[in-house]
Parts: structure tokens; sequence; C-alpha cells
């Protein structure tokens, strides 16, 4: 079986470093509530620097013929300052147009983007799909505190349905607050607290009515729709009882599936993407692992292990991301 997977991370020295905010000034870092096992943050830092030594050898002995890369939690939103945004989303989108280009046929690439700033956030979309050859963006949940939904995006939204491409939203920006709810439980974060800010974010979007302004506009979600595919009936179902002065043309689950797509990346049981499926049906689902902070072995393993019809299984591991993102 072909795999394509689409949450694959990558780091550029000062400009998204893991464990840190990087070299670079007017950055703000991550205040993670929990510590990560310092043998394992040895491996992520050495893999997400990585092209040729350990990522290469490792999409071989799994079957992986394409990653499409981003650049790695919290990139770009962790800078303040949006000139310096603009600065950093161009050398490292630069620097990963050079390592696709050593490898043209293994990687591709989604643009980090200057949300601080919606215009050049545009004039960076456009170059890197125009001149080189990303195939849509990935931002890291909120910008500074700023969601996308906000009116000065509009801009943003314009484009990238003129365009045609995805827009990945990923956990991983710089938190805003504390939970409660977390508060004595580090465990809760990342595995409950990333899912539930990055699916609350989409979920700005349907019913701030971005995809009603804009019905061609694509959002990816990673791990399994951060919640929201098991959660449609639901949605719609308190959303009727609610009398609004602006509705929505479609009920809440409708645009998860059509405009709202999601990989499976991080969430390995066979179980769960087989609910994911029926839920939102193959057409909306891809393969991804979530490298170097997962396993593609474990990765693998599960999409085998799921029962699917041969058509869905290729449309999953690859087909899908070939029509989404126009490789």
């Amino acid at each position: 079986m072909k795999y394509i997977a689409l949450e694959e991370a990558f780091s550029v020295s000062g400009v998204a470093d893991f464990g840190g905010p990087g070299a670079s000034q007017g950055r703000s870092a991550p205040a993670l509530p929990l510590r990560i096992k310092p043998e394992l943050g040895r491996e992520f830092k050495r893999k997400l620097a990585d092209f040729n030594q350990y990522r290469l050898p490792e999409m071989d002995k799994y079957g992986i013929d394409v990653q499409v890369l981003s650049l790695t939690a919290p990139g770009i939103q962790a800078d303040v300052d949006p000139r310096i945004a603009v600065e950093n989303a161009r050398r490292a989108n630069d620097y990963l147009a050079s390592a696709i280009a050593e490898h043209p046929t293994r990687f591709r690439g989604f643009a980090a983007l200057p949300m601080q700033d919606p215009r050049s956030a545009v004039d960076e979309l456009r170059r890197c799909v125009e001149e080189l050859g990303f195939c849509g963006a990935l931002v890291n949940d909120h910008t500074q505190g700023h969601y996308l939904d906000e009116p000065h995006y509009e801009v943003f939204w314009e484009a990238l349905e003129s365009i045609g491409l995805p827009l990945y939203i990923h956990p991983g920006s710089v938190p805003l607050e504390s939970w409660r709810v977390m508060s004595g439980y580090p465990e809760m974060y990342g595995a409950w607290s990333w899912a539930a800010d990055t699916g609350g974010h989409a979920l700005r979007l349907v019913y701030g009515g971005v995809f009603d302004r804009h019905p061609k506009a694509s959002v990816i979600l990673g791990h399994m729709g951060e919640f929201l595919p098991f959660q449609r009936s639901r949605l719609d179902s308190r959303y009727q009882t609610l009398e609004l002065e602006q509705p929505l043309q479609r009920l809440p689950s409708e645009y998860i599936g059509t405009n709202i797509t999601l990989t499976n990346s991080g969430v390995f049981s066979p179980a769960t993407l087989k609910g994911a499926v029926m839920e939102v049906g193959a057409d909306a689902v891809m393969f991804s692992v979530d490298y170097p902070y997962e396993s593609t072995k474990d990765a693998v393993r599960g999409f085998e292990q799921t029962e699917l019809n041969d058509i869905d299984r290729a449309k999953i591991a690859y087909q899908n991301a070939k029509r989404i993102l126009k490789l």
C-alpha cells in the first residue's frame, strides 16, 4: 500500500526549536505544565532537525512514500512582533523548499504563515504555492490569542479559497491560560487539551460562518478530527435548540467531513478509525503519523489492522491526500 503522511514535523534553528521558543528575540515560549522524558526529548530534537539520517530510513522501513512536512509547533505562532513573524516564516519556508528540492519525490510542504499580519500571510501563502510548489499551509491553533474567525482574517480566507488548497490547523500554540479542570494533572495537557483547543477553534470557524462565506475553503484537523467527528449529532441537537439572529446555512455536522477533513495522526486505534470513517465517510479521512512525536510503525500497523474495504483503504492511505492537496 502506498502511504502519504500529512502531519510530519521539522525544525529550523532559531525559528522553531524543540523544547524552546528558538533563538530569535520576541517569541513567547509555551508554558508547558509537563516534562517530557529526557531521552525522548533528545530523540525528538535529533529527528526534527534531520531529513536524511533518520527520517528517510524510517519512511522506507514502513512504506511511507511521501511526507508532507510542516514547521514544528509552536512555529511562527510564537512570534510576538509581526515583522519578525514575516521574516521567520519566509526563512522557514525557504529552508523547507531546499529540503524538498533534494528529495522531490519523497517530501512536499505546508507553508508556515505569519498570521500576525493577515495580508503578509496571504503574500507568503501565494509565494509558497506559486513559487515553491507547496501544497497548502499549516498554523498552530491561535496566533497570540487571535482566532481565524475574526474579521481581519477575511482576506486570508478569500485567498485560501481562490488558491484551492487546504489549511491544516494543528495544536500547540502558546497556551492562553491554564484550564482549572487540568489543575494538578499535567497528563491532560496535549493528550486532551490540545484536541479540545483545536477542535474548538474549528467550531469557531463553523459557527462564525467562515464556510458559509467561503464554501470552497478547506481545513484539515489532525488526531482523528480533534474529537469533532464523534460529536456531530450532539452538535446538531444542541444547535437546533437555539434561537439565532444569523443561523448557519447548514447544520453544524454538515461542515465536518466536507469543509473540514481529518487525519488519523497520533490516533492509531483501528476501532476509532473505523468509527471516524463510518461518521464522516472515507473521502474525508487521510493517513498521517505525526513524526517524530509518534511511531511510524504503530501508525502503519494500526491502519493495516483496521477493517476497511480495498477502495476505502486506498482513499485514506494516499488517494484523498493526492486529491485534496493536488499532488
